[in-house]
């Protein structure tokens, strides 16, 4: 079958598309026809091995796909071969066919297309673990989502408009404001080009944020950790500035306000029932309009280089979607 194949931990640049053999699944996974697969950050980080864990080469890369079950492992229960399926996984998805563990595949409801159900299970899994089980959102507090225009910052904003959250929308230029309004944003921050500090203590009157969403790291978190509300929530969900960030803890303890971790892949690996029931979720949510993946790109298998040098670089605003058949 054919595969997009990483040999080496060289970035984008170096993948090629081969032949592979087509993968056997163990007794508690599913073998997947990919028709589509979605691109995120984390495959970019993967490849050039500045991920928290580096598969062993050669390795297919893709997080996320959705396709139709062709084979299931003896002790599977849930899946048949015909059903309709997303599903997350380490590695894999830039494939033909894929394997995913039973716990991290969802049947997809009708009506739902291949390449939106490709763009749900990692970007939203990530919003909804962190604004709902993690940081336990109500209505009418205020979130602060850094990135707010990729893939999971706009996830983030779009699940925050469905629970009622005032939505303030953090972005590095200005062409991506447009898209954080439409999906919910009330207000919007510049921080390349806006004094950050001076625009929240505005925006809330002083009182600060009550949830902090950052996937950017280095001096954004740093300067979030001052502008947090009493009682509030800080959430680092990833660090696409390159640059992990140091925090003085008199910080938190001043507004006793919380620093909360949130890694869903390693969530999902360690509660698998409660995993499968949020995918459940969502894609009840996605079935009934509530919440709106935005594809910017379409694009072929074979420009899976492409697609990646694009998240590198910024310049995507939402997800790309590689459509496979």
């Amino acid at each position: 079958m054919k595969a997009v194949l990483c040999h080496a931990f060289t970035g984008p640049a170096d993948l090629c598309v081969g032949e592979i053999e087509v993968p056997r699944p163990a007794g508690n996974e599913i073998l997947i026809e990919v028709h589509a697969a979605s691109v995120s950050f984390m495959d970019q980080l993967m490849v050039s091995g500045l991920y928290q864990m580096r598969p062993s080469l050669p390795f297919v890369p893709g997080t996320e796909a959705a396709g139709v079950v062709i084979a299931v492992g003896e002790r599977v229960t849930t899946f048949a071969p015909g059903d309709r399926v997303a599903c997350s996984s380490w590695t894999g998805a830039y494939a033909e066919r894929m394997i995913a563990k039973e716990s991290k595949s969802v049947r997809l409801p009708d009506g739902v297309a291949f390449e939106t159900a490709a763009t749900v299970l990692h970007v939203y899994g990530t919003a909804y673990y962190a604004l709902v089980e993690r940081a336990r959102a109500k209505a009418d507090e205020t979130l602060f989502v850094t990135g707010a225009a990729g893939g999971v910052g706009l996830a983030a904003v779009d699940l925050a408009r469905h629970l009622g959250l005032r939505i303030v929308a953090g972005v590095g230029s200005d062409d991506k404001a447009a898209l954080v309004r439409r999906y919910g944003a009330s207000e919007v921050v510049n921080y390349r080009s806006e004094d950050l500090r001076d625009r929240i203590k505005s925006i809330t009157s002083g009182q600060g944020i009550d949830i902090g969403f950052d996937n950017v790291g280095g001096t954004i978190l740093e300067q979030m950790a001052r502008l947090m509300n009493w009682g509030g929530r800080l959430m680092p969900i990833g660090f696409t500035s390159g640059v992990i960030p140091q925090i003085p803890m008199n910080l938190p303890l001043l507004k006793n306000y919380a620093i909360i971790g949130v890694f869903v892949g390693a969530w999902a690996e360690k509660f698998p029932d409660e995993a499968a029931r949020m995918n459940d979720t969502l894609m009840q949510l996605l079935a009934e309009g509530a919440i709106r993946p935005h594809i910017g790109r379409v694009l072929p298998l074979e420009e899976a280089s492409e697609a990646m040098r694009a998240m590198a670089n910024r310049t995507v605003q939402g997800r790309i979607v590689l459509k496979i058949r």
